[in-house]
């Protein structure tokens, strides 16, 4: 059973939360935020510009060395490009290693609730869609992606890395969290 780690670690400021598509990032972050005060960046709010148009290269990475500088932040997304970067300004790495099918349900139910329009963690002109690009990056991601953030975390040992694999896990860790905020 994860316990809060902000409980026992004061020095966490920085912390990145990454995973597949549908695995609840920005849930997870948004309401780790709330449970401790810390600011949060959505990087798809911040990389997207309207009508899912991308940000450049050189550009995207100097505004994330930007963001990085800040006192304490807790960044959900994953930009396999800046990865190693914001691990390395991060003190903690959360990762939301759950099952493809949960991950497909979610980004199918997330389709349905916000299509056409903005989700809250996006940026505004960037409607809601699907494409099979995106099922499959989804449903491969456990086979072509996961080993390589194993491997990326296991780079850095000095970084706290939580992984979480569950529903009860996450909630688990979240409770831990705002059971400490009311201590």
């Amino acid at each position: 059973m994860p316990n809060s780690l902000f409980a026992m670690i004061p020095s966490v400021k920085k912390v990145i939360v990454i995973g597949s598509g549908g695995s609840g990032k920005s849930t997870f972050a948004r309401e780790l935020g709330e449970g401790t005060g810390i600011e949060v960046i959505h990087l798809d709010q911040e990389y997207w510009r309207p009508n899912w148009e991308e940000t450049p290269a050189d550009e995207w990475e100097a505004k994330v060395a930007a963001m990085l500088e800040r006192d304490s932040w807790i960044m959900d997304g994953n930009f396999g490009g800046t990865r190693e970067m914001r691990i390395r300004a991060a003190d903690t790495i959360i990762f939301l290693d759950l099952s493809r099918y949960i991950c497909l349900y979610r980004i199918l139910k997330r389709t349905f609730k916000y299509y056409g329009r903005s989700r809250p963690d996006m940026t505004e002109g960037c409607n809601e869609r699907l494409d099979l690009e995106f099922i499959l990056w989804v449903w491969n991601y456990p086979n072509a992606t996961r080993d390589r953030v194993l491997k990326t975390l296991e780079a850095f040992p000095e970084k706290r890395s939580i992984r979480l694999r569950t529903n009860v896990e996450i909630a688990e860790y979240l409770r831990g969290v705002s059971a400490n905020d009311e201590d």
